[in-house]
């Protein structure tokens, strides 16, 4: 479902203004000239990766929470003492940086598939996914499918305000409302995720512009523009000045709200039922 939100998102923080003037725009000429399929390029990596992702995630982030207040906030008088929310920040950078290396891959290909504008599967580079890891790796090899890999990481070190605010959001409500737990996680979640794409949009604009950028070499997709990510976050400013940075916020904050919720809800659901 959210999936359209995604594309329209990478189209733009991929483009300027001369090829779309703002989301409307985008979605307007990607289902003219691609139809609705168009909208759902790049779909099959994450309806693939992000579940295995999000396990990975979630548990890291249950591990590293539990290592972080044993290392870190461990209070002798206090054993009782929740973990503080800069605690839970840091375990959300942690977590990040783990899932990097399986995210990383996931949303390069996924990237590289919802910039093909051609509708007919034949003008197409890559016919697919598989043909995209494919053409990748014999061209490129493991370095080529985690191109991108240290921009992702840089990405998810934002994790720390989203799990940090998640903290503080749900303290907050706990205190002063009379908020259902499933209710607390469902705000706590939407806004926590809308505070962590408000930190972090930016370096997500940079990561899709190096996930774009072609590889070269025996792959024939262009020549590559940006070596290194200061490269791209130059050239975005250089095209678009500050508010390149944010160009795509849009269908990206529509969208993290209700999805992240929705995470959070079934994920607390399926911690409060393990046995402590």
């Amino acid at each position: 479902v959210g999936h359209p939100f995604d594309t329209i998102k990478v189209r733009l923080q991929t483009t300027t203004s001369a090829r779309f003037s703002g989301p409307l725009q985008c979605l307007a000429q990607t289902v003219r000239h691609e139809g609705l399929v168009g909208l759902y390029k790049g779909a099959t990596p994450p309806l693939v990766g992000w579940m295995f992702m999000d396990s990975v995630m979630l548990g890291s982030l249950s591990v590293y929470r539990r290592l972080v207040q044993e290392h870190l906030f461990n209070n002798n008088h206090d054993p009782t003492r929740p973990l503080p929310a800069h605690g839970h920040g840091l375990a959300g950078v942690l977590a990040g940086a783990t899932v990097s290396f399986v995210a990383a891959p996931v949303e390069h290909v996924k990237a590289r598939l919802q910039i093909q504008y051609a509708a007919r599967k034949s003008e197409r580079l890559y016919s697919g996914p598989v043909d995209c890891l494919r053409k990748v790796w014999r061209h490129h090899g493991l370095r080529g499918v985690y191109h991108g890999l240290q921009a992702t990481l840089l990405f998810r070190g934002f994790f720390f305000f989203w799990w940090g605010s998640y903290d503080l959001f749900s303290r907050w409500m706990r205190q002063h409302t009379a908020l259902s737990a499933p209710a607390i996680n469902f705000w706590a979640g939407g806004l926590s995720a809308q505070v962590f794409w408000i930190t972090s949009y930016p370096s997500d604009v940079v990561k899709q512009r190096i996930m774009t950028d072609p590889l070269g070499g025996g792959l024939k997709d262009g020549v590559r523009r940006f070596p290194r990510w200061r490269d791209a976050a130059r050239a975005v400013y250089r095209e678009s000045g500050a508010m390149g940075y944010w160009r795509g916020f849009l269908p990206c904050f529509l969208r993290a709200f209700p999805a992240n919720a929705m995470a959070l809800v079934a994920f607390e659901a399926v911690m409060r039922s393990l046995p402590e």
